[in-house]
């Protein structure tokens, strides 16, 4: 069974994370409307889109909402590709609730992108695998091994392998997504191995440390594992795919869900772009963010006046260290080159003048002036 991991920060209780791709035209003019529409029939507050810094050409979309009345909703949708090209794209998701989220609540890719446009988004971003429909599983076995590989280290998604105990009707071919609760709905990726795929799947699964039962179920731990993940715990021995709801199922894929999240690092870095590069600020918190930088500029001009006057001053001192050592270095000159019988006079004033401007500064040099000048008294005595 794989491990989980224990050095990377999990996804908070208050965070809704998905990632996807769309195809078709450039979706910034739907989801431009869709917003608009949105906030017009007042489901949301505000969006506000710019560009995607981090991808060349793509768009980053921010919209703000209120659940239960009064908690709200903080979001952000990234996409990549310019708007005049037909192609294949990934986008990001990231939502934050100011209470632990509940699943509940509408799925924030829905207050994003419509239901009708002419591009399917509802993919998951690592294989392009449909969210909300069902996935069977490659016949061909090194590709049914690669696939489940890939989804089992890449996906953001809950991927959900079931077993086919025989051929399903119509009514057994409908996928879980409709059964789930409204914020699992675009988070789940259903995969459905045939009758006679029952050894190569789980042939494929070993390397990941686990196998589904025949006609049964198995919720893949991803990568890392999610914290508390007991692979028997998340296996399902009988999914009756006649219609009816397979509600051991769901349970397992909502338990699987309020699992702590080691998150992947391209998953840490939309959650923090969605806290740190947040620009649909509502008016109090404009007036909250202007008082901020106003106090952190005051912080900066106070230590700047505080650095400026600690240097004016130390640039004084030196000055006055300098000029006194010059003084005193004058006057012991003079000492020492003056001789017997002459006269003394000069000197005397030089020194007088030295002692009288280091008197108040430099205390500790007086006794060594003042004993210049007595010697100087002694040699004019003994000249004499």
């Amino acid at each position: 069974m794989p491990k989980s991991s224990t050095d990377r920060p999990t996804a908070p209780e208050t965070v809704w994370l998905a990632a996807g791709r769309h195809t078709g035209p450039a979706p910034q003019k739907a989801l431009r409307e869709h917003l608009r529409e949105l906030k017009n029939s007042e489901r949301i507050q505000g969006f506000l889109e710019t560009e995607n810094a981090a991808t060349p050409d793509g768009h980053v979309f921010e919209a703000r909402w209120l659940v239960d009345g009064d908690v709200t909703v903080r979001a952000r949708l990234a996409t990549d590709g310019r708007e005049d090209v037909d192609a294949e794209r990934r986008w990001t998701l990231a939502a934050e609730a100011e209470q632990p989220w509940d699943l509940a609540w509408p799925s924030p890719a829905t207050m994003f992108w419509p239901g009708n446009s002419g591009f399917s988004w509802d993919r998951d971003a690592t294989a392009g695998l449909w969210l909300q429909d069902i996935n069977p599983l490659p016949k061909d076995d090194a590709a049914l091994r690669r696939l489940l590989k890939d989804i089992a280290r890449h996906s953001w998604s809950i991927n959900v392998v079931v077993h086919e105990a025989m051929t399903p009707d119509d009514e057994g071919r409908l996928p879980l997504a409709r059964l789930l609760p409204p914020g699992l709905r675009h988070r789940v990726v259903e995969h459905r191995a045939t009758p006679e795929q029952f050894h190569a799947v789980n042939w494929a699964l070993g390397d990941l440390g686990t196998s589904v039962p025949r006609g049964g179920a198995v919720i893949l731990s991803g990568t890392p594992a999610r914290v508390g993940y007991d692979e028997q715990a998340f296996r399902v021995r009988s999914v009756f795919l006649d219609g009816s709801e397979p509600t051991e199922l769901l349970d397992k894929i909502v338990e699987f869900a309020a699992l702590p999240w080691p998150l992947p690092a391209d998953a840490a870095a939309t959650l923090t772009a969605l806290r740190q590069e947040w620009r649909l600020l509502s008016l109090e918190e404009e007036l909250a963010h202007a008082r901020a930088l106003v106090a952190s500029y005051s912080d900066a001009l106070d230590a700047m006046t505080k650095s400026r006057d600690l240097y004016r001053e130390a640039t004084e001192l030196a000055h006055t260290a300098l000029s006194e050592m010059a003084e005193y270095r004058d006057a012991a000159s003079a000492v020492r080159g003056s001789a017997p019988g002459q006269d003394k006079h000069p000197l005397t004033k030089t020194l007088q003048r030295v002692t009288d401007s280091l008197l108040p500064r430099r205390a500790p040099r007086v006794d060594a002036l003042q004993a210049a000048r007595e010697s100087e008294e002694r040699a004019r005595q003994s000249s004499g």
